[in-house]
């Protein structure tokens, strides 16, 4: 590092040796001060001394608060219903099964057999001669293991008027009967499997909101319970283009133009 020359003045011994003494000083100079935060600790001042939270009204008696109920609907054979072999839910006729259901429990309005009647005698008519198969208000069924038995369960829906559904769900027992292990009714956005749960989506109380309930199975109640719940923004909807549309796509690159 070269020593700056004081102009006007010359260099005499005296004067050299006291800048080469302070030469290492200026090395070190950068290092200390001139490189800013080299990544020490810097005091940030005073910090608010932490507080936990103050019982207030400590002498007052509580509200005693009962457990909450679980909720859903406890395990319930179908009666009249013929055994299925192995545990295969696959096989069973979900209309039959509806079927059996409204026989075992007719004019049944409220619970988790409640059907309205114009409803139930719909379920009824379905599979009839001359009957349509599209106003049949049993949904096409799904399977997925949500218990952990290694074997499917089967999901039913069946349409309510207003946009209501009610999903049921339903294991087979070793000995070949069907279990009902879950029944709700609402009015329903959406439903989704995710892993073993059944996931519902309903409108929330809140505009522009919806509720979402996972149900799961519980071993202990030997029925699927509502174990999550979670409000969830919808989001808007973006405005709609006012520019033109383009072509529709040809048949040929539609799913199932093949």
């Amino acid at each position: 590092m070269a020593v700056p020359v004081i102009p006007g003045r010359s260099r005499t011994p005296r004067r050299a040796g006291r800048l080469l003494l302070l030469a290492p000083l200026l090395l070190l100079l950068p290092l200390a001060v001139g490189c800013g935060n080299t990544g020490g600790l810097v005091p940030a001042g005073p910090t608010p001394t932490a507080s936990g939270p103050v019982h207030l009204w400590p002498e007052r008696k509580g509200a005693a608060v009962p457990p909450a109920d679980p909720g859903g609907a406890p395990p319930q054979y179908v009666p009249g219903f013929p055994p299925v072999a192995d545990q295969d839910v696959h096989g069973v006729d979900p209309v039959a099964l509806v079927q059996a259901e409204l026989r075992a429990y007719p004019d049944t309005a409220v619970g988790p057999d409640g059907m309205y009647p114009e409803t139930a005698a719909a379920v009824l008519a379905c599979g009839k001669e001359g009957s349509d198969p599209a106003k049949c208000p049993v949904l096409a069924p799904y399977y997925r293991d949500l218990t952990g038995n290694d074997k499917d369960e089967l999901v039913i829906g069946i349409e309510f008027p207003d946009r209501m559904m009610s999903v049921r769900v339903y294991t087979a027992d070793p000995d070949g009967r069907l279990n009902r292990i879950m029944a709700t009714t609402e009015t329903v956005v959406a439903v989704e499997l995710a892993g073993r749960d059944v996931i519902l989506r309903v409108p929330s109380g809140n505009p522009g909101y919806e509720l979402i309930t996972a149900w799961s199975w519980d071993a202990k109640q030997r029925s699927m319970l509502p174990t999550r719940e979670q409000i969830v923004r919808i989001p808007a909807k973006p405005p709609a283009s006012s520019s033109p549309q383009g072509p529709s796509p040809s048949p040929s690159s539609g799913a199932g133009g093949r």
